[in-house]
C-alpha cells in the first residue's frame, strides 16, 4: 500500500510540474466549479461544452451554435410603410422638436431577434464516493485545447480529460482510475427544451427534441415569450455513447459498474439548413447526421481522435507565441492570480499573456461554422432566455468578436462572419427600402440572429436609443476590406465586393444635405452643403439639449459619419483594386469630399453630437464616435488635422473614464494604443483583467462590474465574450500597428516620402509599449500587406526582427524611433539594421 501511495503522490507531483511549466498556456483551479463563471469551456466551432468538473457529480452543459428559436423571415417585412415616417422625423429635427422625433422613431421599428438556446447537460454521477476527494486539480490547456480534472479518493487517482474535436465533429471525454474496483457512475442527459430522452441498446443515450418556432427577448415583458409547435421550429438529436467494461442501460441513463476506463462520445445535429430554409419542412436530416457522426467518432481510438484534434487545433494556435517578461511560475490558481492582480503594484506577465492567448483559444473554439458567426457568448450558453437573447448585436459586439482574427493569425475564423454577411444582404435590401426609403444597397440595424434579420427592433415601442440605429451593415462590411488588406486575396475580394459595395450604396442613399435640417448651417466653412445622416442615434447614448431635453434622435452624428467614411473608402479601394465601377468610384469620391467634417467641442473633446451638447452620462460605455480612431482608419476629413483629431479623441476618453463594461474596456485598450498612449492602454488592459465574482456568488466580498470572471471569460457583466476578443486585439495594437495603401491617381499627388517610395504597407513596432513590457518577444502576428511579424525587444527597443511577406512588397517601417524604407522579398526577411 505504501508503494502505491508513493506512486500516486509521484504522479500527482509530476502532474503539477507539467501544469506549472505550461505557464501562460494553462488556466488552473483547485476545486470544482460551482458557477458558470468558474467553468472551463471547450468547443469545436459548432458544438461546445461547459465543464464543471465535480467529484460527486460532474456536469457538462452542451451547446450547438445552430440551435436557435425561430423560423426564416422569408423576405417578409414587418413594417413595410416605416419609411413614410422618415420625412416627418426629419421635419421634427429641422424644427428642433427632438421629443417628437424620438416619438416618431417608434414607427421605424420591426420585430425582435430570436433566442440562442442551450442544448442540454450531460451528468456523470459517481456512485463510489464514500471516501472524500483530495488533491483536486482542474485545468484547461489552451496549448492543445484539452481540459482536465484529477483527484484522489484514498490511495487511488481519478482523472478525466475532455476535448471538442473539429476534425471529427464531437466531444470526447475519458475517465480513468487506478482503483482496482474501477469507475462506478450513472450517466444521464437533461434538457430544458421540448425533448424525449431514451436509450439505444446498453451504451447509447439519445435526446431528440425541438425549440420554439418564435420567442421574445428576456427584457420584453407582458407576453408569452415562447411559442411551441411539434411541427415547427429547429429539431435536434443529441447522442452519447458510453464505452467501457460493465456498461448497461438503466431506464433513461447508462450505468457503469466497475471499469478502469470510460470513454464518452458526444455528437449532435440540428435541422438548421440555412437562414432561408424552414427547419421543420426543409431541414437537414439531423437524425441521420447524428447517427453518422457517432459512427464516425466511435470508429477511431481515443488516442487517434485526440491526436487529430490537437494537430488541427495547433495548426492555428501555434502560429503566435508571446512573452511579455520574465515568467514567475508558481502554484497559484488562475483565480488567485486574478485576485492578486487587483493590486496595481503586482506585475504578472504570465497572466497578461495568458489572457491574450485565451482570446485566441476562444475564437478558434467558437467560430468554425459556415454562415454562423460567434454570438454574444461565443458558443456557450446555459439559459433559454439568455441576456440580450445571446444574439448578434451589431453596434459593436459582433464586430469586436473578430478584431483579433487577422492580427492574431486566425483568418479562417473570420470566414463565418463573411458568409453570414451574404445572407444579411438580401434581407438588408428590403430593410433599406421599407424602413428608410433607400432603393439601392443594404443595411443592418442594431440586432440580428441566425435568420439574418436586419430590421430595427422594438415592435414600435423600443427605445430609439438602441432600437433605431441603422449603421450595422456599414460597420460590419468594413471587415471585408480589412481581411483583404491582410490576405491580399483578390478572389476573396471579388466574391465579397458586392456585399461591401451594397453597404456603401446604402450610405450614399441615406446621406442628405445639411440644408435638409437647417439651411443656415449648409455653407459652414465653404460653399459645400455638407452631407450628413438624419435621423441618427449614437449607440445607446443620450444627449442633453440646452433646454434640458434628454434625447436620442438627432442629425449629423460623428459615429455615423466616421463609419460611412470608412465604408465608402473601403468600397472605393476595393473597386480600384479589382478595376471595377469607375462611375461608382467617382460618386464615392464626390460624397467623401462633401461629408460633414468632424467637430471638436468646448471641452477639447471629439464631438459626438452635431451640436456641442452634453452627454446624459459622461462616462457612457459606448464610444462609437471614436470609431475612426479604432477600429477604423479614416480620420482625414479635409478640415481637421489627424493630430488634432487624436488629441480630441484622447480628451473624450479621459472624460469617459476607466470604469465601464468588459467589452467597452477592451475597446478602450485599442483606442489608447492607436493614440500611442502606452500608459493608459496598459492601465485599461489591467482594468479589463479586474477580478469579478461569479454572478451567483453572494458573499460579502463579492466584486461586481466590468472585468474578468474566475474562468477568464469577460464580465460585462453578465458574461459577454466580446471583451475577451477586444483585449486580445489590444495587446497586438500595443506591440504593432500597420496600414495598407492603395495606389491611385490621388495618391500620386502626395509628395510624402512614403508615397514617393510607393509603399504598400506602413508598419510601426512597439507603438504603445507599456513600461512593464520593456523586455519581451512575439512571433507570428500579422500586419496589413500580407506580412507576418516576429520580433524581440529589450529595454523597449527592438533587437531582432523578421518580416515574412506573402509576396514582394515595399514597406515603410517605423522602428526604434526611425523610419526605414524596405523592399521585402517573398518569404522571410531578417531585418538586421535596427
Amino acid at each position: 500500500m505504501k508503494r502505491l501511495q508513493k506512486r500516486v503522490f509521484t504522479l500527482t507531483a509530476l502532474c503539477l510540474i507539467v501544469i506549472a511549466k505550461a505557464g501562460a498556456q494553462t488556466l488552473r483551479y483547485n476545486k470544482p466549479a460551482e458557477f458558470f463563471e468558474e467553468t472551463l469551456v471547450i468547443g469545436n466551432g459548432t458544438m461546445g461544452g461547459i465543464i464543471y468538473g465535480g467529484t460527486e457529480q460532474d456536469k457538462i452543459s452542451l451547446n450547438d451554435i445552430t440551435l436557435w428559436t425561430g423560423e426564416p423571415c422569408n423576405m417578409k417585412v414587418y413594417s413595410p410603410d416605416a419609411h413614410k415616417s422618415i420625412p416627418a422625423i426629419r421635419e421634427a429635427l429641422k424644427q428642433g422638436d427632438y421629443a417628437k422625433a424620438d416619438e416618431l422613431q417608434h414607427n421605424v421599428q420591426g420585430h425582435y431577434t430570436q433566442n440562442y438556446q442551450p442544448l442540454g447537460q450531460l451528468t456523470i454521477d459517481y456512485l463510489d464516493t464514500e471516501t472524500g476527494a483530495t488533491g483536486y486539480r482542474r485545468w484547461l490547456d489552451i496549448g492543445n485545447a484539452t481540459a482536465h480534472t484529477t483527484y484522489q479518493r484514498g490511495a487511488y487517482r481519478y482523472s478525466t480529460e475532455y476535448f471538442a474535436t473539429h476534425p471529427d465533429s464531437g466531444i470526447v471525454i475519458r475517465i480513468n482510475t487506478d482503483n482496482p474496483k474501477g469507475i462506478c457512475a450513472r450517466i444521464g442527459l437533461t434538457c430544458q427544451l421540448k425533448s424525449q430522452l431514451r436509450t439505444e441498446g446498453d451504451k447509447v443515450l439519445v435526446n431528440e427534441g425541438y425549440v420554439a418556432y418564435t420567442s421574445m427577448p428576456s427584457y420584453v415583458g407582458g407576453m408569452d415569450r415562447f411559442a411551441y409547435d411539434p411541427n415547427r421550429g429547429t429539431r435536434f438529436c443529441t447522442k452519447v455513447q458510453v464505452e467501457g467494461q460493465n456498461v448497461k442501460a438503466d431506464g433513461n441513463a447508462v450505468v457503469v459498474n466497475g471499469s478502469s476506463e470510460v470513454v464518452l462520445y458526444l455528437v449532435n445535429a440540428t435541422s438548421f439548413n440555412g437562414y432561408d430554409k424552414d427547419p421543420a419542412k426543409e431541414g437537414r436530416p439531423y437524425q441521420a447526421l447524428a447517427d453518422a457522426r457517432l459512427k464516425h467518432l466511435t470508429s477511431s481510438s481515443y488516442d487517434a481522435l485526440r491526436d487529430r484534434h490537437v494537430t488541427d487545433y495547433k495548426s492555428i494556435y501555434d502560429r503566435v507565441k508571446l512573452s511579455l517578461g520574465e515568467s514567475k511560475i508558481d502554484s497559484r490558481t488562475t483565480e488567485e492570480a486574478l485576485k492578486e492582480y487587483i493590486d496595481e503594484n503586482v506585475f504578472n506577465p504570465d497572466l497578461e499573456a495568458l489572457y491574450f492567448q485565451y482570446g485566441r483559444y476562444l475564437l478558434i473554439s467558437c467560430s468554425r461554422t459556415p454562415n454562423v458567426p460567434a454570438n454574444l457568448q461565443g458558443l456557450w450558453n446555459e439559459s433559454i432566455l439568455p441576456p440580450w437573447s445571446c444574439n448578434y448585436t451589431t453596434n459593436i459586439n459582433l464586430q469586436e468578436n473578430y478584431w483579433p482574427a487577422e492580427t492574431a493569425a486566425m483568418p479562417e475564423m473570420h470566414q463565418s462572419l463573411f458568409s453570414f454577411m451574404k445572407e444579411l444582404q438580401g434581407s438588408g435590401e428590403l430593410t433599406a427600402k421599407a424602413y428608410y426609403g433607400v432603393d439601392k444597397g443594404w443595411c443592418l440595424a442594431h440586432n440580428t440572429d441566425i435568420w439574418a434579420m436586419t430590421c430595427p427592433v422594438g415592435l414600435h415601442g423600443g427605445d430609439p436609443q438602441w432600437a433605431n440605429w441603422n449603421m450595422g451593415g456599414t460597420w460590419v462590411s468594413t471587415h471585408i476590406w480589412e481581411h483583404y488588406t491582410f490576405s491580399l486575396d483578390k478572389e476573396f475580394l471579388q466574391e465579397y465586393y458586392p456585399v461591401l459595395k451594397g453597404a456603401a450604396e446604402f450610405c450614399l442613399g441615406w446621406l442628405v444635405p445639411l440644408s435638409t435640417f437647417d439651411s443656415k448651417l449648409s455653407t459652414l466653412n465653404s460653399q459645400l452643403d455638407y452631407l450628413v445622416t438624419g435621423p441618427c442615434t449614437s449607440p445607446e447614448n443620450d444627449y442633453v439639449t440646452p433646454d434640458g431635453y434628454h434625447g436620442r434622435s438627432f442629425y449629423g452624428g460623428s459615429a455615423d459619419l466616421s463609419m460611412i467614411r470608412e465604408c465608402l473608402t473601403d468600397a472605393r479601394n476595393a473597386a480600384l483594386v479589382l478595376g471595377l465601377d469607375k462611375d461608382f468610384v467617382v460618386e464615392v469620391d464626390e460624397a467623401l469630399a462633401r461629408l460633414q467634417p468632424y467637430k471638436i467641442g468646448k471641452k477639447g473633446n471629439f464631438q459626438e453630437w452635431f451640436y456641442d451638447w452634453d452627454d446624459e452620462d459622461p462616462h457612457h460605455r459606448h464610444q462609437s464616435h471614436l470609431f475612426g480612431v479604432y477600429p477604423g482608419h479614416s480620420l482625414t476629413d479635409g478640415v481637421n488635422s489627424v493630430e488634432d483629431i487624436h488629441k480630441a479623441a484622447h480628451k473624450s476618453l479621459e472624460i469617459r473614464g476607466d470604469r465601464t463594461t468588459g467589452w467597452s474596456t477592451g475597446w478602450r485598450v485599442n483606442l489608447y494604443a492607436r493614440l500611442h498612449d502606452a500608459k493608459n492602454a496598459y492601465h485599461i488592459y489591467r482594468k479589463l483583467l479586474s477580478y469579478v465574482s461569479p454572478d451567483g456568488y453572494r458573499g460579502p466580498d463579492a466584486r461586481r462590474g466590468g472585468g474578468t470572471y474566475p474562468n477568464l471569460l469577460d464580465a460585462h457583466s453578465p458574461f459577454q465574450i466580446d471583451g475577451n476578443f477586444g483585449g486580445c486585439a489590444g495587446v497586438i495594437e500595443m506591440l504593432m500597428q500597420s496600414s495598407y495603401n492603395v495606389n491611385d491617381n490621388k495618391a500620386k499627388k502626395d509628395n510624402s516620402q512614403s508615397s514617393m517610395f510607393n509603399v504598400q504597407c506602413s508598419m510601426e513596432l512597439l507603438p504603445a509599449l507599456p513600461e512593464n513590457w520593456k523586455d519581451g518577444s512575439v512571433s507570428g502576428i500579422r500586419a496589413r500587406g500580407g506580412i507576418a511579424v516576429s520580433m524581440e525587444w529589450k529595454d523597449s527597443k527592438v533587437t531582432a526582427l523578421t518580416l515574412s511577406a506573402q509576396q514582394p512588397c515595399k514597406v515603410a517601417l517605423t522602428v526604434n524611433g526611425q523610419v526605414k524604407m524596405l523592399k521585402l522579398k517573398k518569404g522571410d526577411n531578417k531585418i538586421t539594421k535596427l
